[in-house]
């Protein structure tokens, strides 16, 4: 019998008590990091067992942890979740803001019983603004927010597409995580606890890349460019020239290929592969990759499937282990993607026995150190498997004493420097979050900039979401000098974040190893694609290409990997695979940069309490098995896990999209509970209580499809928003499908007064709107700065660390530095 937290992972969070409401995946992928860092996690369930426990993938997400049984609506119980609470270091819920302040978890609640609890609340909507009292269900977030309309080329059919990846509660989980260790290490000096929330809404709005501004320059300069908000027209013909370096081929044995050749060198090597150099000399495809017909566009995109589809996967496989500045991913399901060949390699899929379910297939842990994963995993209890066990260690406790600390309010991660070696989005967007909680950035960039930068057809506009709150340094690091300097500012940091290639920091002498001789208490994370070593690590690594290898594309696209039956059926699913893999507004580049975010704070809190985390690393595919452990955490006899139909409106007649008579809405309402609300909510149009077709839930599972088209006729009668108005008034799941991509709605006057997006100023850009700051602090504060142009602070970095100006002016003279002040 314990008498104390739980210790026996180890870990940089050791020590740590987390208690866990949550009921749903954001809070569980929340905690299940905690607990894999080493906290000891107790899970507090209802009678009967948490919800949780109907997800197939449960044993990966409760794992590590441990459980106590309270019934949080009987007086004795709430009174031990309360003394819980006062000797606990953290909270995690998922409760409605209702809910939530009828056990008194309000802020100002909080910080009077628990002053040293750090409490994350994580909602659909956040707690306040409009759609506050909305469920949270992920469907619901994804639809209103125009989401499901930038992947509907998923499927043929005009509307919105149903999306199946949990973008959005991988979001709000990670998100959470980064409002958690913040405000854990502002505790360090104030000794103070808070309340911080995250929502799905933001937790999603993350994970753009570039199209933030895209769409921006569209709305400001209406007359000046052509929109193109989706990468193929109504015919299944190309409209991006994106297509060509990102294209999704079957080969000659029909097994489905994502390219992923997209820097101009990526792409002249494998032009040069297909044979197609030459062809280009033709005049007739003047201005590749950008020509001029949707003819030409078309002709050339055949030509490449063709050229593809010549050769046999065995004979594609020869040539990326030959040449690796080619390289495509098949497309794998989640099951599949913990076979490959790096997750092999680097130890990240991991088998947990589990005393019931036997041998347990799931993702190790999101961060490894020294080539292992973090802390070894551990099996997930059975509901209220520890309920003695805890009872006994809270009889033992006494209150734990009020802080001293002053309820300040800064930033949290104020005098925090972070230098960063990275280009593009995934890696480098994790730096990004963190000047939103007041940390320094320093990017160090090549004298030409990010190739980000100039990934959009307007100046900038490709970069400008990463490199907001940073400070660019242009130097040739490639250089002695160029070094020295970069040498001298990493003294002065805290944090170094490095994005290369495996090898590629050894040689331009900036690894982990080169940096500790000249700051031995530096903390160093490595963040490249694929891993430091190993068969795939010399491999270019893009969102599509570890969608494809992950199995994300194939969770969103479906069955479109089988082989093709004619020319239309290779159009056809071509393009609902690059919809899964490559659609700006969802993908594994913005759910790679939430992972690297996490581990850098993690790397930060461990510092602070004296713990080294030695070698540590992330990788994109990695944290992509991570966002799918839902999907891809497997034993003997696992249920099935729900999956979208071929037209791609939803799981089930409960949880869809349906026609309005102006458009779509999303319902959702699957759980039992919830039927009697719609029932009621729809008895003045539909008479369902009556229907014996529709009577429990196992006759409505038999009988879904005629469910779907009763529902159909409803929904058909009334406009979307009158649809929306009417049913959440009554509480029941449901929201108007947003009618254009994400990046737009989220800047539109409603999304910004209910504060997901807010007022910056750019140098590039002048006064506009970016994304909101991920989480909000009861105490601390938040910033939202723009981004920066090239080299925009070398000058100013460089004096700080004693360079003189005549000095400034001969580096730049002689192309050392890049200087733009």
């Amino acid at each position: 019998m314990t008498t104390q937290p739980d210790t026996e992972s180890g870990g940089p969070l050791a020590g740590l008590v987390v208690i866990d409401l949550s009921t749903t995946l954001p809070g569980a992928q929340a905690s299940q990091f905690l607990a894999d860092c080493g906290a000891d996690v107790i899970m507090v369930e209802p009678p009967g067992g948490s919800p949780l426990r109907e997800i197939a993938g449960w044993p990966g997400l409760l794992r590590g942890k441990r459980s106590i049984t309270l019934d949080l609506h009987d007086v004795d119980d709430l009174a031990r979740l309360r003394r819980l609470l006062a000797n606990a270091d953290v909270l995690v819920s998922t409760m409605r803001p209702t809910s939530a302040a009828r056990i008194g978890l309000t802020a100002e609640v909080l910080a009077e019983r628990y002053p040293r609890l750090v409490t994350a609340m994580i909602t659909g909507w956040g707690s306040t603004g409009p759609w506050a009292g909305y469920k949270g269900w992920e469907g619901l977030v994804l639809a209103k927010t125009g989401v499901m309309h930038a992947k509907r080329q998923l499927t043929k059919r005009p509307g919105p597409a149903y999306v199946s990846t949990p973008y959005a509660s991988f979001g709000a989980a990670q998100t959470a995580v980064h409002g958690i260790l913040a405000a854990l290490i502002e505790r360090e000096s104030s000794g103070a606890g808070q309340l911080i929330e995250s929502n799905l809404v933001l937790g999603m709005g993350s994970m753009d890349t570039y199209n933030w501004f895209y769409e921006m320059v569209l709305q400001r300069y209406p007359d000046a460019f052509e929109p193109m908000d989706s990468a193929y027209d109504n015919q299944d013909r190309p409209q991006a020239y994106l297509v060509y370096a990102l294209l999704s081929a079957p080969t000659k044995d029909g097994r489905w290929l994502q390219f992923a050749q997209v820097s101009p060198r990526l792409m002249q090597a494998w032009l040069i592969e297909l044979g197609l150099v030459e062809e280009l000399a033709n005049p007739k495809w003047k201005g590749f990759p950008m020509l001029e017909s949707v003819e030409l566009r078309t002709e050339f995109w055949e030509m490449m499937h063709e050229r593809v589809g010549a050769r046999t996967y065995d004979e594609w496989q020869q040539v990326f282990e030959t040449n690796h500045n080619i390289s495509a991913e098949p497309f794998r399901t989640p099951d599949e993607g913990l076979e490959h060949p790096q997750v092999v390699h680097d130890g990240r899929a991991v088998i947990v026995e589990d005393p019931e379910l036997g041998a347990v297939r799931q993702p190790s842990t999101m961060i490894h150190s020294e080539g292992r994963p973090l802390t070894s995993v551990r099996p997930a209890p059975r509901a209220g498997e520890h309920s003695d066990q805890i009872s006994s260690w809270l009889q033992e406790l006494v209150e734990s004493p009020a802080t001293d600390g002053a309820a300040t309010h800064s930033l949290p991660l104020d005098g925090v420097t972070v230098v960063e070696f990275g280009t593009m989005f995934a890696g480098p967007y994790g730096a990004t979050m963190l000047t939103d909680l007041g940390a320094r950035v320093i990017k160090i960039e090549p004298l030409e900039g990010d190739n980000i930068r100039s990934l959009v057809a307007f100046p900038e506009a490709g970069g400008a979401k990463v490199l907001q709150g940073k400070e660019s340094v242009a130097v040739d690091l490639t250089s002695p000098e160029g070094r020295e300097l970069v040498y001298e500012i990493v003294k002065r940091s805290d944090l170094v974040l490095e994005c290369f290639r495996g090898g590629a920091a050894e040689r331009a002498k900036v690894d982990e190893a080169s940096l500790k001789k000249i700051n031995p208490d530096l903390v160093y994370l490595s963040a490249p694609g694929y891993g430091v070593d190993g068969p795939y690590a010399q491999r270019p690594a893009y969102a599509p290409s570890i969608g494809a290898a992950s199995g994300i594309s194939v969770t969103d696209g479906g069955n479109a990997t089988t082989p093709p039956t004619d020319r239309a059926d290779l159009r056809r699913k071509a393009v609902t695979m690059h919809t899964a893999g490559a659609t700006p507004a969802v993908q594994s580049d913005g759910i790679a940069a939430l992972g690297v975010a996490s581990a850098m704070l993690v790397g930060l809190y461990a510092k602070r309490k004296g713990i080294e985390v030695p070698a540590m690393v992330t990788t994109m595919i990695g944290t992509a098995a991570q966002a799918l452990i839902a999907f891809n955490t497997n034993y003997a006899d696992r249920p099935e896990i729900p999956k979208s139909d071929d037209q791609f409106y939803g799981l089930g007649a409960l949880y869809r999209l349906y026609q309005a008579s102006d458009g779509w809405v999303f319902l959702a309402a699957p759980t039992e509970k919830e039927w009697p609300g719609l029932v009621k909510a729809l008895s003045v149009y539909v008479d369902l209580e009556s229907d014996e077709r529709f009577s429990t839930a196992t006759a409505r599972r038999d009988n879904d499809g005629v469910l779907a088209e009763t529902l159909s006729i409803v929904f058909a009668g009334r406009r979307k928003q009158e649809w929306e108005d009417e049913l959440t008034r009554q509480d029941v799941g449901c929201v108007a499908a947003a009618e254009a991509n994400p990046e737009s709605v989220l800047q539109t006057d409603p999304f910004f007064e209910a504060g997901y997006s807010v007022e910056a100023v750019s140098p590039i850009f002048d006064e506009h709107r970016r994304l909101a700051p991920l989480n909000k602090f009861s105490r601390s504060l938040t910033k939202a700065d723009a981004g920066c142009t090239i080299g925009q602070h070398t000058r100013p970095v460089l004096r700080e660390i004693g360079v003189e100006e005549a000095r400034i002016a001969d580096l730049c003279e002689r192309k050392i530095i890049v200087c733009d002040d």
